[in-house]
């Protein structure tokens, strides 16, 4: 590896493009380019079976029925379907929707709820984690057991990598009768998953998390889950997602999750087996540092710790043109405020200001693993003299 050259330890940010999935989408970009709802001549009628095909390998992947995909513009939007879409279909200012969501949730999620609390459309009951950013099922049950109605609980955590119980918590939110909006942004390719068996009823995914194009999503709606759109004409997709579809995206989306599903169980214990490489490099050279989340039930690619004393930001700033790794959430890089997933778990401040993602992904090489800790391992040096 040349001195110059750089490494990728981010892919809970987003992933790169399998080689694979990028020909499928320069295909329908230049080659099968029709307008899928334009089935009057061959253009149209290759693009609508590419997205059927799509389609079909979409719900493969987390165990659902292809009519249940809805495809969206990626997981924000998909969330913001099935959080205000369910809401605002049952409920109404001075009648809310009483809805139960933990704190460790993505921005997606809380700010929409916020939005809906704002308007009277709903009442937030936020659930607690531990220290380690895990979920009390028991408490879950109770506060299912008092009324809700909509619960919004992720499958994996994007900062710290936790994966929760997801077939208990759908038999909970199942038996007293609560919807379970289900994000699994950072799950999907990543764990199995299986919708119909669990009784999960909405539940949302991203191509670019796992391989795919950025720009497309998808949401899973179960049959009978009443949804209002957040905008209207054309009547695409079921009617709750108008507008002319993203072939090349969907094509490509639904390739990386025909490759997800073929290569998952092979290429995750290699993932995992690289994740702890670079903790015990890390680890066996940095006095203090310490693993945040679950160490036992966390997504194979996930290291989130800390180095206490050290600023995340000084370490960054040392190494950020050579290794790509972050403080937290992609999408709350570069402000001010700590991560709210590591205020949710109490976590003392040195702690907060020490902490690292790493995100690791099927393309990783263990000779950038061992590049990238001897980077760190320089880079936290430097900053420690600094300091003294």
């Amino acid at each position: 590896m040349s001195e110059d050259s750089r490494i990728y330890l981010d892919h809970h940010a987003t992933t790169p493009t399998d080689p694979r999935v990028a020909e499928v989408v320069l295909r329908h970009l230049t080659q099968s380019f029709g307008n899928a709802h334009s089935t009057d001549h061959s253009f149209g009628l290759e693009a609508e079976e590419a997205v059927q095909s799509a389609r079909g390998h979409v719900a493969k992947l987390v165990g659902a029925s292809p009519r249940s995909v809805v495809f969206t513009s990626g997981a924000t939007e998909a969330l913001n379907l099935a959080i205000q879409g369910w809401v605002r279909e049952r409920f109404a200012p001075g009648s809310p929707a009483h809805v139960l969501l933990t704190p460790v949730e993505h921005r997606a999620v809380l700010e929409t709820c916020e939005a809906l609390r704002h308007e009277g459309l709903a009442v937030l009951e936020f659930l607690s984690v531990d220290e380690m950013g895990r979920l009390d099922l028991d408490e879950f049950a109770e506060a299912c057991a008092r009324g809700a109605d909509l619960a919004c609980v992720m499958a994996a955590n994007n900062e710290i990598g936790n994966v929760y119980p997801l077939p208990e918590i759908a038999e909970i939110a199942m038996r007293h009768g609560v919807t379970w909006i289900c994000d699994a942004t950072q799950a999907a390719g990543r764990i199995p998953l299986d919708v119909d068996t669990w009784g999960v009823q909405l539940l949302v995914l991203s191509g670019h998390k796992m391989y795919g194009p950025k720009g497309v999503g998808a949401l899973i709606v179960q049959p009978g889950v009443r949804l209002r759109p957040l905008f209207y004409g054309g009547g695409h997709e079921r009617g709750f997602r108008p507008g002319t579809l993203d072939v090349p995206g969907i094509a490509g989306l639904g390739e990386a999750a025909r490759l997800r599903l073929t290569e998952m169980a092979a290429d995750e214990p290699v993932i995992a087996a690289r994740r702890d490489r670079l903790w015990e490099l890390l680890r066996s050279g940095l006095a203090g540092l310490v693993m945040n989340g679950d160490t036992e039930h966390r997504l194979a690619g996930n290291l989130h710790l800390s180095i206490p004393g050290v600023p995340n930001t000084a370490v960054i700033a040392r190494v950020g043109h050579r290794v790509a790794l972050s403080t937290g959430s992609a999408c709350s890089s570069g402000t001010l405020a700590p991560s709210h997933v590591l205020r949710a778990l109490r976590l003392p401040d040195a702690r907060i200001d020490g902490a690292l993602r790493f995100g690791i992904g099927k393309f990783t090489t263990d000779t950038e693993i061992d590049t990238a800790a001897d980077l760190l391992l320089g880079a936290t040096a430097a900053v420690r003299d600094a300091l003294a």
